[in-house]
């Protein structure tokens, strides 16, 4: 590696920490203003873990900046109620009963004369709720701006009708091979005519000005079609004869599945790709989609954890999809500024890259479990839901839902997730998913 390609993998590294940064710091200050909203006090707004690098008072709040950038936090007086007994702190020989106490310990620390109305459990569910739901909500915005910014001022690359190469032969694409043999008849597009540099236009005689709608009448047809193209300024039918052939299979957004093939019709082209920005809404679709896929990848986790432990400690691909840490996109990041194309692609890309990773903090942040602020929310939901159902039956108040007594469960929620962070760290540093 020479010492420009070392100097822009740190330049890449760099940029992505600091957008590292800003979304963490973005994230709570969505908790930080609600708070303030709220009259909850908040001791501490902290950007990282570890040491502490830079902090600075004002008001009652301590900003600051640790030295690992992993995460953030803010603290709030009265995260739990107290126990049943009134007290804050109850002494236990049960190891699960001190890991309740001692998180309702933490929650009433640098109490102060006149917090007893500024505690967080004492506010109505639903500003609770709001306080927990802004710190991801933050995050969505961030995604949803950077994401919706690129698309319609950079665009993204998309399939033309432009015709940039012409298979000789019918190859069944789970062959992945690209030499003819003897035995391989000619292809449809090669017997028509088809040429480098044509536009189709029209498909047995309508008009067509999508890739993906030419590529399913192409899939639905077998046997003779027409096929009209502009060439050399003039328009001129071609005739060909499609074949059935093994083709990748499509999912339910018009996108291929890797491995996985279907018998379609087959014309044998290459469509040419370039990079097209996007309208306002087909900006808001393909957002939605990114935001479907996303959901869709937090329920495979699971199941893609075998996958990634052989890429990490045996000789396993690690694909392309394989779930990504804070050092994996830092490397990302690197390989970006790394990429032999023009500097607004660059840009582009690694503004997608911190796209992707904000909208994965949102919907990571809203699973129902402690200690993520999904898990809050849901305790503030289910003491609401309490509260309502006593009151339609005009039973006795049951207060505040306690939280804390769920800590051994966030606990051992948060073993895992420490555990899965570090199989994803050393799959990163060993195995990288790699960009091209």
């Amino acid at each position: 590696m020479s010492m420009t390609s070392i100097l822009l993998t740190i330049l890449g590294i760099a940029i992505f920490v600091v957008g590292l940064l800003f979304s963490i710091a973005w994230h709570e200050l969505g908790h930080l203003s609600t708070a303030k909203l709220f009259g909850i006090r908040v001791p501490q707004y902290m950007v990282g873990f570890g040491p502490t690098i830079w902090s600075r008072k004002k008001g009652d709040t301590e900003y600051g900046i640790k030295a690992i950038p992993a995460g953030g936090y803010i603290r709030m007086i009265g995260m739990f109620p107290p126990g049943a007994d009134g007290r804050v702190e109850a002494r236990s020989t049960s190891p699960w009963r001190s890991m309740i106490e001692d998180a309702r310990s933490a929650a009433f620390e640098e109490l102060e004369e006149g917090d007893e109305k500024r505690l967080f459990y004492t506010r109505k569910p639903w500003k609770r709720v709001i306080v927990m739901f802004a710190g991801p909500f933050m995050n969505l915005i961030l995604a949803v701006a950077i994401f919706l910014g690129v698309a319609m001022t950079f665009g993204f690359q998309t399939q033309t009708t432009d015709v940039a190469g012409v298979q000789k032969c019918v190859i069944s694409q789970s062959e992945k091979r690209e030499t003819c043999k003897e035995s391989d008849p000619v292809s449809p597009a090669q017997a028509a005519g088809l040429k480098v540099g044509d536009k189709i236009v029209a498909f047995n005689g309508q008009k067509i000005d999508e890739w993906s709608v030419l590529s399913d009448r192409i899939r639905d047809t077998i046997g003779p079609a027409t096929i009209t193209v502009q060439r050399d300024g003039q328009e001129k039918t071609l005739h060909a004869v499609l074949k059935k052939n093994a083709v990748l299979k499509k999912d339910s957004d018009g996108e291929v599945i890797p491995g996985k093939y279907v018998s379609a019709g087959y014309l044998g082209f290459a469509a040419q790709t370039e990079i097209v920005p996007l309208s306002f809404g087909d900006s808001v679709v393909r957002m939605g989609d990114m935001i479907e896929n996303g959901v869709d990848s937090i329920i495979a986790l699971p199941s893609k954890i075998p996958a990634l432990w052989d890429a990490a400690f045996s000789d396993g691909e690690r694909a392309a999809d394989s779930p990504v840490g804070v050092v994996g996109a830092a490397r990302i990041g690197g390989e970006v500024m790394n990429l032999d194309v023009p500097a607004q692609n660059q840009v582009a890309m690694m503004l997608f890259v911190l796209a992707t990773f904000n909208l994965s903090l949102f919907l990571f942040n809203m699973l129902p479990l402690l200690p993520l602020d999904g898990g809050h929310i849901a305790g503030a939901l289910w003491e609401a839901l309490r509260r309502n159902v006593a009151r339609i039956f005009k039973r006795p108040d049951p207060g505040p839902f306690d939280v804390a007594k769920l800590m051994p469960v966030a606990y051992v929620v948060a073993g895992v997730f420490i555990c899965f962070t570090l199989l994803v760290l050393v799959a990163d540093v060993v195995n990288p998913v790699k960009i091209s």
